[in-house]
């Protein structure tokens, strides 16, 4: 199935939203949860499936549900279609600050493989579905864990990453990369994981016991700012169950006593 042809908006700078425009009849689809606003005459439905496929039946839809749970994401995704005789316009935006980066997905092969948590949204003809690591190592230790989502078509995709995003082409090199600064990369580079220098540096050096390695040709997108390192950042200067703040939380422990009432 070709893919509809979306017309799109990136509002905002930080924490930024995409506003999709609909044709009368277009579809677009994603995670349940996203949508922010819709005008009138767009009507949304939660199916099982991304569409792709109208052919598939109910058997092939619970496989492919089954598939979206293993990534933690619900197993239903949202169509929003527009049944007016004008353009309408929806907008979706992601739960935690970065970008958010529109792709064309022929500009990358058709095929592109991404971190579990990144497709936002996509037009409708879009095959959302999981891949495998091949390799152990790259699963256990490469951040990105054993599943990575995997979107294919011709059409139109949003991820969302963390801060800044940068696009690197590879053309017969290597990559390292610390394991979860990667949003996606294209489907023909080899993936995997090498141990991060000697063993000082591994445990003294403050960039994990691992990197990731890309290598051959092809796309890789990198965030600045993993969810997981923003994460980590706030839990060390939270307040303790104490109520003690610890480093550079002062402020956020004032904060925490003033709404815990003390």
């Amino acid at each position: 199935m070709r893919s509809h042809e979306i017309d799109y908006e990136i509002i905002g700078d930080d924490m930024q939203m995409v506003e999709v425009e609909l044709d009368p009849g277009e579809t677009c689809i994603a995670e349940a949860g996203a949508m922010n606003y819709m005008e009138e005459d767009i009507e949304f439905e939660a199916k099982m499936g991304d569409g792709s496929n109208s052919a598939e039946g109910f058997l092939g839809k619970m496989i492919g549900a089954g598939k979206r749970a293993l990534t933690g994401e619900s197993i239903f995704m949202t169509h929003f279609t527009n049944l007016g005789v004008g353009k309408r316009r929806v907008a979706f935006s992601a739960p935690y600050p970065g970008s958010i980066v529109p792709l064309e997905l022929g500009d990358f092969g058709g095929n592109l493989l991404c971190q579990k948590d990144a497709f936002l949204c996509a037009a409708k003809g879009t095959e959302v579905s999981i891949a495998f690591s091949r390799r152990f190592g790259a699963g256990l230790f490469g951040g990105e864990g054993f599943i990575l989502q995997k979107l294919n078509g011709d059409g139109r995709a949003f991820l969302h990453a963390g801060g800044t995003v940068v696009t690197k082409k590879l053309e017969g090199e290597t990559l390292r990369v610390d394991t979860g600064c990667i949003v996606a990369f294209s489907d023909g580079l080899d993936y995997d994981i090498a141990r991060a220098g000697n063993l000082k540096s591994m445990f003294f050096g403050g960039e994990g016991l691992f990197l990731a390695t890309l290598r051959g040709t092809g796309y890789v997108l990198l965030q600045s700012l993993p969810f997981s390192r923003l994460a980590d950042r706030i839990l060390a200067n939270a307040p303790s169950s104490g109520g003690e703040q610890k480093g550079e939380g002062s402020a956020l422990g004032s904060i925490y006593r003033m709404m815990d009432g003390d």
